[in-house]
C-alpha cells in the first residue's frame, strides 16, 4: 500500500534542476554580454575613424597628395581657408619626412571626434583628429593640443580604456604619449 507521502519532494528535485539551469544560462549570458561590450568598447573602438586615417596614410605612401588633401575636406578647386594645399605639402609632401610605412595604434573618442594615434615610421608619431559626422581628417584642435602636454587630452578620460590602451602599447614595446 502506498502512502500519500511517497512522492513528497519529487517535484522539488526537478524545480532545483530547472532553477540551476536558469542560473547557469543567465550567468553565461551576462559573461558573453560583458565580453562583447569589452571587445567592442575597448579593443576595437572607433574602427571607422581608424580606417579613415589608415586610408589617408596609404595615400601618402603612394604619394597621392591630392586625394589625401581631399580627405581633409579640401580640394584643389575649393581649398581650405586655414590650410592651403602648399601648407599641406610642407607638412605631408616630399619635403616632409617621407612616410614609407605606418601603423595605426589607437583611436580615442573625444567629444565630436576621435584622436587617432599613428606610428608613421621615420616621420615619427602623429596624432590626427577625425570628425565623426563626416569622417574629415584634421589636426588636433588647439585646446586638445595644449592639454596633451599634461597627459590625456580629453577632459572625460575613461580610466578603463586608458588602462587597456596602456597594455596594448606595452605589448608592442611602446608608451602612450
Amino acid at each position: 500500500m502506498s502512502g500519500y507521502l511517497d512522492n513528497y519532494g519529487a517535484g522539488d528535485e526537478k524545480r532545483e534542476r530547472v532553477r540551476g539551469r536558469i542560473v547557469k544560462w543567465g550567468a553565461a549570458a551576462v559573461a558573453v554580454a560583458a565580453a562583447l561590450y569589452f571587445v567592442f568598447h575597448f579593443v576595437i573602438p572607433n574602427l571607422g575613424e581608424r580606417s579613415q586615417v589608415a586610408r589617408f596614410f596609404q595615400l601618402l605612401t603612394v604619394r597621392d597628395y591630392r586625394q589625401a588633401y581631399a580627405m581633409w575636406g579640401c580640394t584643389q578647386a575649393k581649398p581650405c581657408r586655414d590650410y592651403p594645399f602648399d601648407a599641406f605639402m610642407r607638412d605631408w609632401g616630399p619635403e616632409a619626412a617621407p612616410i614609407t610605412s605606418f601603423q595605426v595604434l589607437d583611436g580615442e573618442s573625444c567629444g565630436s571626434g576621435v584622436i587617432v594615434d599613428v606610428d608613421a615610421g621615420k616621420a615619427g608619431d602623429k596624432k590626427l583628429w577625425v570628425e565623426r559626422k563626416d569622417q574629415v581628417i584634421g589636426s588636433l584642435p588647439p585646446l586638445l593640443e595644449e592639454g596633451r602636454a599634461g597627459g590625456d587630452p580629453c577632459p572625460h578620460v575613461n580610466r578603463i580604456y586608458s588602462f587597456v590602451r596602456g597594455l596594448r602599447y606595452r605589448a608592442f614595446g611602446r608608451t602612450y604619449k
